[in-house]
């Protein structure tokens, strides 16, 4: 973000808005806004003149200044607020009088530094959606950096998932989720069973315990790991692919309980969905097969 933003220099590679290249401009020429963590609002200041403070010193009219004030109080639900110090605001208000102070300057990208982190979970959620929302409305493009992998999934049309400065994969939510790329990504973006294995034809895997799976390999030889999200292995035989095992704990977690279950493979988790009131999962020691089918298994 900072490299977007201009304030540090890339030690190679280049920086490009749009067409332009502005690896050498500095942070006031660059068509670019950020909203802070610690939202940084000027506690002096009326919520009008926060969000009003860049149309100030652009030396926008004041009949203009007051329409895209008022536009943008609008856009995040704080029409009427105008007066009110940032001290009488709640998280949740000051977090969207950021946003409106960034989006009135109209920059071609907003930067966002994990703009939710400090709000609770119930608040992050509905902000995560209104976010969206707005990002919808005005058609600018947010680079939005969060720690929180559920959020880049709900908010993001496309996710970067960075391993020591480096990309790992680039891609739609459901690509990172369906089809990771590297055992990090898998491991990033939710949980994975992940079980070592060498392939052994053009559509199988033998697992280092010599049980054969099947999965769409796309070309991949040597050494693997196969990969199958919890959700998709169900505790019982006829999926395709199966696993004796053993259920060491369960945990239940409301939407689903969690199963883990070691086998001669490797431990594999299960998140069972509670679909059924009253439904008992298999108690710790129980003999289990799990079976999961060759389509939702990745390499």
């Amino acid at each position: 973000l900072r490299m977007l933003g201009g304030f540090e220099e890339p030690s190679e590679g280049t920086i490009y808005l749009g067409e332009h290249d502005v690896t050498g401009l500095p942070p006031y020429r660059r068509d670019v806004n950020t909203v802070f963590q610690s939202y940084a609002l000027f506690p002096h200041l009326s919520i009008f003149e926060n969000v009003a403070f860049g149309l100030r010193r652009k030396g926008v009219g004041r009949a203009e200044l007051r329409t895209r004030v008022g536009d943008a109080l609008e856009l995040v639900d704080l029409a009427g607020y105008g007066e009110r110090r940032p001290r009488q605001l709640s998280g949740g208000q000051a977090q969207r009088v950021a946003l409106a102070r960034a989006l009135v300057n109209n920059p071609r990208v907003l930067l966002l530094d994990e703009p939710l982190g400090a709000l609770d979970l119930k608040l992050r959620k509905q902000m995560q959606l209104e976010l969206k929302r707005i990002q919808h409305e005005v058609g600018i493009t947010f680079v939005h950096v969060t720690h929180d992998q559920e959020e880049a999934m709900t908010m993001a049309d496309q996710i970067g998932v960075m391993n020591r400065g480096r990309i790992e994969q680039l891609g739609a939510p459901t690509d990172l989720y369906e089809r990771p790329a590297s055992a990090f990504v898998a491991g990033f973006l939710g949980v994975s069973n992940l079980l070592a294995g060498v392939v052994a034809g053009e559509d199988r895997v033998r697992l280092d315990d010599g049980t054969e799976v099947r999965l769409p390999l796309g070309g991949r030889s040597g050494r693997v790991a196969v990969g199958v999200r919890p959700e998709k292995v169900r505790l019982g035989a006829g999926a395709g692919n199966e696993l004796p095992g053993t259920v060491t704990e369960t945990a239940y977690v409301g939407v689903a309980t969690q199963v883990i279950v070691t086998t001669p493979a490797g431990i594999v988790t299960v998140f069972a969905q509670n679909t059924e009131s009253g439904a008992v999962p298999p108690a710790a020691g129980s003999h289990v097969t799990l079976s999961w089918s060759p389509e939702s298994t990745f390499v």
